[in-house]
């Protein structure tokens, strides 16, 4: 290396011929001509060996090309591999890839007030839940698609009751309705059967009150709806280090606040802030329905002796008044309420 550089440097600097040169450094006239037409640094390069895959590579690659995810272990038996299976594994690893099939992506434009994709956060963090209790409660994500607004909420679980109420909640704060939904097969909202996408129930219901439509995303595929994918990466990774929360109340108030400041950051694919577009996209939804859906769990029940009626696993007791009539509970995403 010392020798390249001070052939080149005498050469261009100083101007000496190869023969002056030979002179001054002591090497031989032809290592001067190799280093001085060389295009970049002498490299030394040891000659390939020959493998044992190399008299089995044409056998491989028709398999691959019949099946490109087929596993190294079905390749061996195929073409009678007697050797050790990680020393097929490698290259099996380095073809298969050549002959699967293109799968192109692009960018989606959404016009405003189109859709909004929702997911379920579950953030790796334990939450107060009261009595000495601690949980993991997961957290509604609902993202706009124009303008990229976020809006989020911890729920208590995943049920349609809950899910349901942390919709209406974030749909009041955005003050209007997107004209579509976009999820995932959560079992709250439907799943598809017989190929088939099928909403819930009770969350068919909820869209019909509302006025829209809800598209359900194929199953294990996560990019048809990526804006809320990167929404709860950006939440894992922006919000909620360093953080520690008394409640779910606490968890959703510092969210709410965080979320200010995060929908007025520049946004790099839109060249924008999500606040500088929320107001076109909102402007294009449909109004909130005059009257409010049914959320929460509501169901009637006798008041057993006990005075305590059970709620997701939990009691709440009951003025022993009411013992032995029928009384109303709603569970709301905050409270529990009997009358």
């Amino acid at each position: 290396m010392g020798d390249w550089a001070e052939i080149c440097r005498l050469h261009r600097a100083e101007g000496l011929s190869i023969k002056a040169i030979v002179r001054r450094t002591g090497v031989s006239r032809n290592t001067v001509r190799r280093a001085l037409v060389s295009d970049g640094l002498p490299r030394y390069v040891r000659p390939a060996r020959g493998s044992a895959f190399d008299g089995v590579r044409g056998q491989v690659c028709e398999l691959l090309r019949a099946g490109p995810r087929m596993p190294a272990t079905v390749i061996a038996e195929r073409i009678g591999w007697t050797l050790s299976v990680r020393s097929l594994s490698g290259p099996v690893r380095e073809l298969g890839p050549l002959f699967l099939p293109a799968d192109p992506v692009s960018r989606t434009t959404y016009l405003p007030g189109e859709l909004a994709q929702c997911d379920l956060w579950f953030p790796a963090v334990d939450v107060s839940l009261g009595a000495g209790q601690a949980g993991r409660p997961p957290v509604l994500v609902m993202v706009s698609g124009c303008a990229r607004w976020i809006e989020a909420v911890m729920v208590p679980s995943r049920t349609a009751p809950d899910l349901i109420a942390g919709h209406w909640l974030l749909l009041q704060r955005l003050g209007a309705v997107p004209r579509m939904l976009v999820w995932d097969n959560e079992p709250a909202v439907g799943s598809w059967r017989a190929g088939r996408p099928q909403l819930a129930e009770a969350f068919a219901a909820f869209a019909g009150t509302l006025g829209i439509s809800v598209l359900q995303c194929r199953p294990r595929d996560p990019e048809a709806k990526g804006l809320v994918e990167r929404a709860n990466g950006y939440l894992e990774t922006s919000f909620l280090p360093g953080r520690s929360f008394t409640g779910p109340g606490d968890f959703t108030g510092q969210l709410q606040a965080w979320l200010v400041t995060a929908n007025a950051r520049r946004h790099r694919v839109l060249q924008c802030r999500p606040v500088d577009r929320i107001e076109a996209d909102r402007e294009a939804m449909l109004a909130l329905p005059p009257v409010a859906p049914s959320t929460g769990l509501r169901q009637v029940v006798r008041l057993p002796r006990d005075h305590y009626v059970r709620v997701a696993g939990n009691d709440y007791s009951v003025h022993p008044a009411a013992i032995g009539r029928l009384v109303r509970v709603h569970a709301g995403l905050d409270r529990v309420q009997v009358t």
